[in-house]
């Protein structure tokens, strides 16, 4: 029998694998990085922005989604950081306006601010839609200053049932190292992504062999603050919930949800040997060019291990710094029975909605994209 706490976790599974999809569709905006810092010439850069427009509706889709599956199956959340960090969601999404323009009007004839203008918008994108979300992400282990009264909704006045207490509407997040660590490791790892994916995508040997030693220097970057906010993440004090329901400070909660929980730890050491393995063997071999089927994946394993890590074994995934036990947890926080488990038929439709974009994926990648290619397709 499907129990109301089995919707929960599977809900929050799904989270987790929406949030592993969208970093690893942020290649997009490491690839847009790079369009000055590999792209040399205009042709190398033409390239790689052709190569970039094929994917970026993905990463914006999966964006959406993941804020909606927020909404449908965990509302409280969606309302206090949504409604409360509005400046971060805010920004993130105006990088993402820039990045639609940017594509449309960069390669018009006779735009006002000239190319190079859209493309430093592109640039711009990639750096601070990865940089705003891993530090989003990173308040799922510090918190964020709200507070929860859910007997607010009987009041007929102001019906809000949660209220955010800091002044700078999420900014606020960026100030605490942690979290900031976790924004520009994750930038690190979408330029590295980003390398990757134009490797394999785009077939210009001078271009390939620029984008290996980026490739070389944003992955070093990225291990480095991988392993510190790793450090720094088993030796933190986590938000755990009793079986009462209420919070409290635990030495150590996130490694130890790591090693009680052997599938998680599993799905992360595995995610990150491929995510090693699919750079390691770019740099070592010149024809290997599949590198980001190996660290794609490696990222979504990776990710989903952190979501779990929050989630899970009795811890609150988005804790309050100013009220303790206005921390949410999966049982405060999500829909009604009817409407999770409602939502758990619609969502096995997912693998079908999978299938079908990888194979157009496919599809539209082959060839590979080349400098003649430019000159007989539309470019971006």
């Amino acid at each position: 029998m499907i129990t109301y706490e089995f919707l929960q976790q599977y809900w929050w599974f799904l989270i987790s694998l929406l949030g592993g999809l969208l970093v690893f569709l942020l290649f997009v905006q490491g690839g847009n990085v790079l369009i000055f810092l590999a792209g040399k010439t205009e042709d190398e850069r033409q390239l790689i922005i052709n190569s970039t427009g094929r994917k970026w509706e993905l990463t914006f889709t999966t964006l959406v989604t993941f804020g909606g599956a927020f909404f449908a199956s965990f509302p409280l959340f969606y309302s206090t950081s949504f409604g409360g960090a509005y400046w971060v969601w805010i920004l993130i999404l105006i990088t993402f306006v820039f990045q639609a323009v940017s594509y449309e009007f960069q390669g018009k004839a006779g735009n006002l601010l000239g190319k190079n203008a859209f493309r430093v918008f592109l640039t711009l994108n990639g750096c601070l839609a990865p940089l705003l979300i891993g530090t989003a992400v990173g308040t799922f282990f510090t918190g964020s200053p709200f507070i929860v009264n859910k007997n607010a909704v009987g009041d007929l006045g102001a019906p809000v049932i949660s209220r955010w207490m800091g002044e700078w509407g999420g900014l606020e997040a960026v100030g605490v190292p942690f979290n900031l660590g976790m924004g520009l490791m994750v930038m690190m790892l979408a330029i590295s992504l980003g390398a990757l994916y134009l490797i394999n995508n785009v077939n210009h040997a001078s271009l390939n062999d620029i984008l290996r030693d980026r490739l070389k220097r944003a992955f070093t970057s990225f291990l480095c603050m991988f392993a510190i906010n790793l450090l720094l993440l088993s030796k933190m004090e986590g938000f755990a919930v009793n079986d009462e329901g209420m919070v409290y400070m635990q030495e150590g909660k996130y490694l130890q949800n790591l090693l009680e929980m052997p599938g998680v730890l599993a799905l992360f050491l595995i995610g990150a040997l491929l995510v090693v393995a699919g750079v390691v063997l770019t740099l070592a071999k010149k024809n290997f060019k599949r590198g980001i089927w190996l660290s794609g994946p490696g990222t979504v394993f990776v990710v989903m291990a952190i979501f779990m890590i929050a989630g899970y074994n009795g811890t609150a995934y988005y804790p309050s710094t100013t009220d303790l036990q206005s921390s949410l947890t999966l049982s405060n926080s999500c829909s009604s029975e009817f409407t999770l488990k409602t939502m758990a038929i619609v969502s096995l439709v997912i693998p079908f909605v999978v299938a079908y974009i990888a194979y157009f994926w496919r599809k539209m990648d082959l060839p590979s994209l080349t400098k003649e290619e430019l000159e007989h397709t539309e470019k971006y």
